[in-house]
């Protein structure tokens, strides 16, 4: 590899790794906006403040999950002390450092799942259980609509970007121009009505000509590769009404998409979270992953 193509590399790298920060900022402040919630609700259900089992809860959580995408758990314990203690300074709670956090979780998990996930590695039926600790999209869903739509829209864009750079160059999404197609994630309840505006496409405010629903999970079957078009039509996986012209000419460019085209680290974003959205899925619904 050349140094030229090198640091063409880096700069693609570093632009992912930005998009995630960014990701990671709009979760938090989603999460601030919850916690204020239920720093309303809490005098009126008669409940504490601070909540260390609660806490503990949360912690098992998300040490389980680090476990699973091989996050050294450091560093989701991490993030979490931040959180966790951002929202009782929110609350108005004084936060007690020297709090055991370790005990709360053995309190709540089973000692044969803490030695396992500290000591061993994974098997088939403890990484479904693992996984079927993960809320399915559509416990996500209320979360996701308390995210401000400019935000949506604009991760949205920047991500269709970035996936969708060659046919946007190249003039292959031209059929686009003043059409209007709506993407729909049933379980996730987000829908967005997208139009070719100079040379990006855009998140609009209009009803659409043609719509592709299906489920968080089917679709991200499909833009990681793990899936063609065809078959997920064929389950009714993904549903097409309105303009059949329209819907089938974006299918069909999907179908064509230049893989290797897109960015590297977003191809290997895309295809693992595929992955693992489908993993997440057979253990929901018992089955072999």
């Amino acid at each position: 590899m050349s140094s030229v193509s090198a640091r063409f590399m880096l700069a693609q790298l570093r632009l992912a790794i930005d998009h995630v920060d960014d990701g990671l900022i709009v979760l938090l402040a989603a999460r601030r906006r919850l916690v204020q919630g239920v720093a309303a609700v809490k005098p009126r259900a008669g409940v504490p403040s601070r909540d260390p089992m609660r806490e503990g809860r949360v912690r098992a959580r998300a040490q389980a999950l680090a476990w699973r995408l091989n996050l050294p758990q450091r560093t989701a314990t991490g993030v979490l002390d931040l959180a966790i203690g951002d929202a009782c300074r929110l609350q108005g709670v004084m936060v007690d450092p020297d709090q055991d956090a370790t005990a709360a979780m053995h309190a709540i998990m089973p000692s044969a799942m803490t030695n396992t996930l500290t000591d061993t590695l994974p098997t088939k039926s403890l990484a479904r259980r693992l996984l079927r600790l993960l809320p399915p999209p559509r416990a996500v869903a209320p979360l996701l609509r308390m995210l401000p739509a400019r935000a949506q829209h604009a991760l949205l864009e920047r991500a269709m970007a970035r996936v969708l750079d060659v046919p946007l160059q190249d003039g292959t999404l031209d059929f686009m121009r003043g059409r209007r197609l709506a993407i729909e994630v049933s379980d996730l309840q987000l829908r967005w009505v997208l139009e070719l505006e100079g040379d990006r496409l855009r998140v609009i405010d209009a009803e659409p000509e043609a719509s592709v629903r299906g489920s968080a999970t089917d679709l991200l079957l499909l833009a990681g590769r793990l899936e063609d078009a065809d078959t997920l039509f064929f389950q009714r996986a993904l549903n097409l009404t309105g303009d059949t012209e329209l819907g089938l000419t974006a299918r069909n460019l999907l179908e064509r998409l230049p893989w290797e085209s897109v960015p590297l680290a977003l191809r290997i974003v895309l295809n693992r979270g595929a992955r693992f959205a489908r993993a997440a899925r057979s253990a929901h619904r018992g089955e072999s992953a």
